[in-house]
């Protein structure tokens, strides 16, 4: 039998000990949702296709439950008027129950988990983690800093960072470069799709009127009215979208969910950009080649924009906005840095 030296054996432990910390902080989370549903929101059973429900509640579990993955489904059959999942985990058979509409999943030893809020209350808490042990990360600098901000058109969060660097591009206009990027998948149906490529389009063929058309777009995305009081040449659109749509096969593939990851059709615009950068969800900002963590009011965004200068220009000494924009559409309200489409 191999021994393993002292160090490795302390290098195994902190390990254990951290997982198990993890799963000691998810068990707590979890068991005060579970309270919290039962009080606030009772249990629905609107039946969804079984293999949407199965590949949901198998991704939360290997996401959220098992950390290290490798949670694989066996079958799947009806009991109770509930899906009941065997799974594998380490040779190990585990039972578990998910309700027909994919909201809640019954776990052994963990109780009724209602996934969706689950997962957004784990992930603000890795974001605000993740912001705070980068809040000072040093951002490579350049005379003329190179600004991407990857987004999904229709995602609230995403929308959300828009609303916060506009008036940041404004104030810098001529100062950085500023391109308007897409992740590589699009969660939110047909209509995101094909915002995602009229957006795209009119950075490329009109880039002077796309700063106007999001801040139109973004009070409520009425993205037809918005093509009019900009003044879009909508020919000159028309021409952009069917060539980009033919090189990426945009259309062919969002009618053939055979090539959809997982439940969503691809977007390749810039498929290669989101490999490079390891973009996960919208809202990500890249900053000279770095992905960058930020609040997403005005003046933040324009602090962090402006670490990236070798010299900054005066305009970063502007005061903007503190206030974080709300999520979603419309300019009133404030909300938080911690949402993000995934």
């Amino acid at each position: 039998m191999e021994n393993n030296s002292p160090s490795e054996q302390k290098i195994e432990n902190k390990t254990k000990k951290k997982k198990l910390s993890y799963w000691k902080i998810a068990t707590v989370v979890l068991g005060i949702l579970f309270v919290v549903s039962i009080f606030t929101h009772g249990f629905s059973f609107t039946g969804l296709a079984v293999g949407n429900v199965a590949n949901k509640a198998l991704d939360f579990i290997n996401k959220y439950v098992a950390p290290d993955g490798g949670v694989i489904l066996k079958s799947v059959d009806k009991e109770s008027g509930l899906y009941k999942l065997t799974l594998l985990y380490k040779d190990q058979e585990i039972p578990a129950y998910v309700t027909t509409d994919g909201k809640y999943l019954i776990l052994q030893g963990m109780g009724i988990i209602e996934m969706d809020r689950v997962a957004s209350m784990l992930d603000a808490a890795k974001a605000a983690k993740e912001t705070q042990e980068n809040q000072n990360q040093e951002v490579p600098k350049s005379d003329k800093p190179q600004v991407e901000l990857f987004v999904m058109s229709y995602c609230p969060f995403g929308t959300q960072m828009e609303k916060g660097i506009l008036p940041v591009l404004k104030l810098l206009d001529g100062k950085i470069n500023f391109t308007l990027r897409f992740v590589d998948y699009a969660m939110h149906g047909e209509k995101e799709v094909y915002e995602n490529l009229r957006q795209a389009c009119i950075q490329k063929e009109q880039p002077e009127k796309l700063i106007p058309y999001l801040e139109c777009f973004l009070k409520d995305g009425n993205s037809q009215a918005c093509l009019d009081e900009v003044g879009i040449d909508k020919d000159s659109l028309k021409a952009c979208e069917d060539e980009i749509d033919k090189e990426f096969q945009i259309t062919e593939k969002l009618n053939d969910e055979s090539t959809w990851q997982g439940n969503f059709p691809p977007f390749d615009v810039d498929k290669e950009l989101n490999e490079k950068y390891g973009v996960r969800g919208s809202p990500t900002l890249v900053i000279n080649g770095i992905t960058v963590r930020t609040s997403r009011s005005p003046a933040a965004l324009l602090k962090t924009i402006c670490s990236a200068f070798t010299a900054q220009p005066e305009e970063c000494n502007e005061n903007l906005s503190t206030q974080v924009p709300s999520p979603g559409f419309g300019y009133e309200g404030e909300g938080s840095d911690s949402g993000v489409c995934k």
